[in-house]
């Protein structure tokens, strides 16, 4: 028997919970809303160009690659860290459980 324990009582001690076991999971979860917010925001680039090729009989076509804009760019790796914090937090739950 314990020193607080009555006789038929069993004290078992609970493991104190950390504040980062929620902390981290929440600011993970925050970046990747963060980041999909910022990149759906600054989906329109407007660009512009053209060539100029005064001595060769072809047309210049552009191969259509995809102008992404740095706002666009940035939310996207603001979601991918994000994504990459709750992947972290999640393997060390599921490692802690076994």
């Amino acid at each position: 028997m314990g020193e607080n324990n009555k006789l038929g009582e069993q004290s078992t001690p609970r493991p104190a919970r950390k504040p980062a076991a929620v902390v981290v999971p929440l600011l993970g979860l925050i970046a990747v809303i963060v980041g999909l917010i910022v990149a759906w925001t600054n989906q329109s680039t407007s660009f512009g160009w053209f060539a100029y090729a005064p001595l060769s009989d072809t047309v210049f076509v552009g191969n259509g690659g995809a102008m992404v804009s740095q706002g666009t760019q940035l939310g996207l790796v603001v979601t991918v860290f994000g994504l990459l914090v709750l992947a972290f937090w999640a393997g060390l739950a599921i490692g802690r459980r076994r």
